[in-house]
């Protein structure tokens, strides 16, 4: 499947939707007693409702440390250092612990690749996910939390829903618990969804049923996604939004038929070459060189330079991230659409 072919469908949903989530100058360190590391540098992002954007980049880019740190979920020795989450125009303290455990599950939910983090293995799924409802909503009675379930069960496609109710996770196949995963977070009819490449592990069919059934709950319930991946691929036939990330930053941002057919910074353009396409006839990977870089070794200025075959000597400082006049963002000296310097 080629990167290069974004959904038909990525524009159908209103470009002027209510935002559901806001997240602004997200500054996420790991501290110990003699370094402090800078995982997520500063990011703003905004996703509108029934729209899913997508976060990519390479495995080491910051973009599973976001998704954590807007759920309030990050660990010592790392701490939000900086930032705002908004959730439905409403401002979150995302180091309030107490505050965050009311929003979480609750108007905020997330999916992780792997369902087991969700799932408690020596718990039935029906307990797990009434308890999911009445949690928030004590107000709800167990019977109507086990209905709630088995229609959370049935949106997603699992067949036999109120069966699978009384099974526990180990009964479930991995594809099967992925959706429990994904119903359970879709139970308290949340504004906003973050998924951290929850398919990955999945083979290409049940992927597939997964990604409908995303599309499906975006365009009957409203809710946002932020779908955090590196498999452009998945962002090419599901997002309507892409924002690239680069070493805890944002290099570049917009609608992702826009990124992927005319991608600004030369990283997006590494990782779109670097996509295996079904037609063998257009020949070998063209892999982006080098690595990317660690935390505690980050080079001045651009940190994409080292890697970068266009760098100018201007790259020596480190460039802003500069919206322009048709909405996209990138963050890059000279830009792709530019004329290249003599």
């Amino acid at each position: 499947m080629s990167a290069q072919h974004p959904p038909s469908a990525g524009h159908t949903v209103a470009e002027t939707a209510p935002l559901a989530l806001e997240v602004r100058d997200l500054l996420t360190r790991f501290v110990t007693k003699r370094v402090a590391l800078t995982a997520v540098d500063g990011i703003s992002i905004a996703v509108r409702r029934g729209r899913i954007m997508a976060l990519v980049g390479e495995s080491g880019s910051g973009k599973s440390v976001t998704g954590l740190s807007i759920m309030g979920l990050i660990d010592p020795p790392g701490q939000i250092a900086g930032g705002e989450v908004r959730v439905g125009g409403q401002r979150f303290d995302v180091t309030d612990d107490r505050q965050m455990r009311r929003l979480r599950g609750n108007r905020l939910a997330m999916i992780f690749q792997d369902p087991m983090m969700t799932l408690n293995p020596v718990l039935r799924i029906s307990r797990q996910m009434t308890e999911a409802i009445t949690t928030h909503h004590p107000e709800v009675t167990r019977a109507e939390a086990r209905a709630r379930a088995h229609s959370a069960l049935a949106l997603v496609g699992i067949p036999s829903p109120r069966e699978r109710l009384d099974n526990f996770p180990h009964q479930l196949s991995g594809g099967m618990r992925q959706r429990v995963a994904i119903a359970t977070a879709l139970l308290n009819n949340p504004e906003v969804i973050i998924a951290d490449e929850p398919t990955t592990a999945l083979d290409v069919t049940i992927q597939s049923q997964i990604l409908y059934e995303v599309e499906r709950v975006c365009e009957t319930h409203g809710t946002a996604f932020v779908w955090i991946t590196h498999d452009l691929s998945v962002v090419a036939n599901l997002a309507h939004d892409v924002t690239v990330m680069y070493a805890g930053r944002i290099v570049e941002t917009g609608p992702v038929r826009d990124v992927l057919e005319n991608p600004l910074h030369p990283y997006t353009r590494g990782l779109i070459d670097s996509v295996p396409d079904i037609d063998i006839r257009k020949g070998k990977l063209i892999p982006i060189a080098g690595m990317t870089p660690q935390l505690a070794d980050l080079p001045q200025g651009c940190k994409f330079a080292p890697r970068c075959p266009l760098r100018v000597p201007e790259c020596a400082a480190e460039p802003p991230l500069v919206t322009r006049a048709d909405g996209r963002a990138v963050r890059c000296v000279r830009p792709l659409d530019t004329e290249p310097p003599r």
